[in-house]
């Protein structure tokens, strides 16, 4: 096993991941750091690495928009850290990136010491969230609901719900996970009972209402 962190980097701009590369290297003890430039790279860096210590995911990449390729990536490796590293640092963004798994929200707009002050305290067990910054609580009735009902989502119901918000069909989803289509329709109908819908469209939709179209990348 080799010693040191391995980080997978997941934003689509090239500059900005040489800026954190960086930033991670200047914190010593690293194994290795993973690029991906798109959410599906980013979805197989996280697959073929058991050994990822934490993954930095840009909000807004080719694949994934909002919020919700942040739930796809928990439900893929429910240990790994996850912090969301995003140009949107508004109060809200950075509150429901916490409340829906994230380890740490790092602002783009951060310095290098910022930034590596921030993965130091996620890597010993801390959340990370940009200083001076009051997030305050969920205003939208209908969104703390919805990210309660998200909470209450298994792992793997998690991963479910993000690939259908891919348009992944339930036998296409068994194939991926290696299960069989009726443990899929049987994680299908616990997604709905949770988010309180009748159809798999009503569950995108829902998704989707966290920030960002799931099915429409934005850059």
């Amino acid at each position: 096993m080799p010693s040191g962190h391995t980080f997978v980097i997941a934003d689509d701009h090239p500059l900005f991941r040489g800026a954190l590369k960086e930033a991670l290297a200047g914190i010593g003890d690293v194994a290795a750091i993973h690029e991906a430039g798109d959410f599906e790279s980013a979805k197989a860096l996280v697959l073929a690495n058991e050994d990822v210590d934490m993954v930095l995911l840009d909000l807004s990449m080719p694949g994934a928009s909002g919020l919700s390729g942040l739930i796809s990536l928990r439900g893929l490796h429910p240990a790994v850290p996850l912090v969301v590293v995003s140009a949107h640092d508004d109060p809200v963004t950075i509150r429901r990136a916490l409340d829906l798994g994230a380890s740490g929200f790092i602002s783009k707009s951060a310095s290098m010491e910022e930034i590596r002050a921030a993965v130091q305290a996620v890597l010993a067990g801390d959340i990370a969230a940009p200083a001076g910054i009051e997030l305050g609580v969920e205003r939208d009735p209908e969104i703390s609901d919805l990210i309660k009902r998200l909470q209450a989502l298994t792992p793997q119901q998690t991963r479910v719900l993000g690939m259908l918000a891919e348009g992944l069909l339930n036998k296409q989803i068994a194939y991926e996970l290696g299960v069989s289509e009726a443990t899929i329709k049987a994680h299908v109908s616990a997604i709905l009972q949770k988010l309180g819908v009748d159809s798999r469209t009503q569950a995108v939709i829902q998704l989707s209402k966290i920030g960002g179209d799931p099915l429409q990348p934005v850059g």
